[in-house]
C-alpha cells in the first residue's frame, strides 16, 4: 500500500463543501448516525486508554445510531445490544481554515489533530495515534471498498492511491461479534443518557457527556457487553478533568469559524489557536 498524502488529508477533512460527487457512505442501511461527521475514525479500546492516559479525553466524541428496534432514549430509538445503547468512540471535528487539494482557504470540518498549515497529523508517531489512522486505507483495500483517496482523485484529479495492495501487517478488522467491547461499545445505563441524546442530535454534547462515553469504552470488557464499574468510575473522573490543548483549541475554533464552505483566513491562524496552546508540531513535507 502506498499513498500520496501531501496537500490532501482527505480522510481527515470533510471536504464535501468544496468538491463534487462527495460520498454519503456512512449513512447507508437501516442504522444511521445521530451526528453528521464525515469519516469518523472508530477508536479501539486500547486507543481510548491511550488518549485518556495522555490527558486527551476531551478530544474524543461518541457516535450513536438510530435503529427501529433498539433502546428508546429522549424519544429516539437507538441501536442497542440487550437494551444497552451501542456506540463508536471517535475523534472530534471542528471547522478550521484549510487549503486541501490546491484549493483556496475555506472553513471545513477538520479532525481536531490536523495542523491546518501542513495538513499533517499532530499526533502522528505518538503513542495515542489511532490504529485505524495508521493503517488507513488498509482495511478498505482488504474489503475491496472505495477509499477516501479514490474519492479525492475523482473529485479533484491527481493520484493519491499509488498502490492498492493491502499491507501484510494489517491488524484485525474487528467485524461482527469480535468488535463488541473492542470497537463497538455499550453504554451500561441508558437512563444516564436522558438529555444526552437530544444534545447529540443538536451537536451540543457537553464535556461531561463525552466523558461518559470515554469511560464506558475504557471500562469495556472485550468480547462482552460487560463494563467494569470500578474502572468506569475512575475513567469518568479522569476524562471529565481533561483540559488539553486540543479541547481548548476546539472551543476557540468554534467561536471563530465561519459557515462551512465559506472563504477563510490564512491557515497560519492555527499558530495562535493551537501551537500557542502546546499542540505538537508537524515536520512539513
Amino acid at each position: 500500500m502506498e499513498v500520496n498524502c501531501e496537500g490532501c488529508a482527505g480522510c481527515c477533512i470533510d471536504w464535501r463543501a468544496v468538491g463534487d460527487g462527495a460520498s454519503d457512505h456512512e449513512r447507508r442501511g437501516a442504522r444511521r448516525p445521530l451526528d453528521d461527521a464525515y469519516n469518523l475514525v472508530p477508536l479501539t479500546r486500547d486507543d481510548a486508554r491511550a488518549f485518556l492516559d495522555a490527558g486527551l479525553a476531551d478530544a474524543l466524541t461518541p457516535r450513536l445510531w438510530r435503529a427501529d428496534d433498539g433502546a428508546a432514549v429522549d424519544g429516539v430509538e437507538l441501536a442497542a445490544i440487550d437494551g444497552q445503547p451501542v456506540f463508536f468512540l471517535g475523534l472530534r471535528q471542528t471547522a478550521k481554515p484549510v487549503e486541501p487539494f490546491g484549493t483556496d482557504a475555506h472553513w471545513l470540518p477538520t479532525c481536531v489533530f490536523l495542523d491546518p498549515t501542513t495538513l499533517q497529523c499532530r499526533i502522528h508517531d505518538r503513542e495515542e495515534y489511532p490504529t485505524e489512522c495508521a493503517e488507513y486505507p488498509g482495511h478498505n483495500l482488504e474489503l475491496d471498498a472505495e477509499t477516501e483517496c479514490e474519492r479525492v482523485e475523482s473529485a479533484f484529479g491527481g493520484e493519491r492511491l499509488l498502490d492498492g495492495d493491502p499491507p501484510t501487517s494489517l491488524s484485525g478488522l474487528l467485524l461482527g461479534p469480535q468488535a463488541v467491547g473492542q470497537k463497538v461499545f455499550v453504554y451500561p445505563d441508558p437512563d444516564d443518557l436522558d438529555g444526552v441524546v437530544d444534545r447529540a442530535r443538536a451537536d451540543e454534547l457537553t464535556a461531561d457527556d463525552r466523558a461518559r462515553f470515554v469511560a464506558a469504552a475504557v471500562a469495556a470488557r472485550p468480547g462482552t457487553t460487560d463494563v467494569d464499574r470500578e474502572r468506569f468510575e475512575t475513567a469518568l473522573e479522569r476524562a471529565a478533568a481533561a483540559d488539553s490543548w486540543a479541547g481548548r483549541a476546539v472551543a476557540e475554533w468554534e467561536a471563530t469559524a465561519g459557515t462551512t464552505g465559506d472563504e477563510a483566513p490564512d491557515p497560519d491562524v492555527a499558530e495562535r489557536i493551537e501551537d500557542d496552546r502546546g499542540a505538537p508540531s508537524t515536520p512539513g513535507w
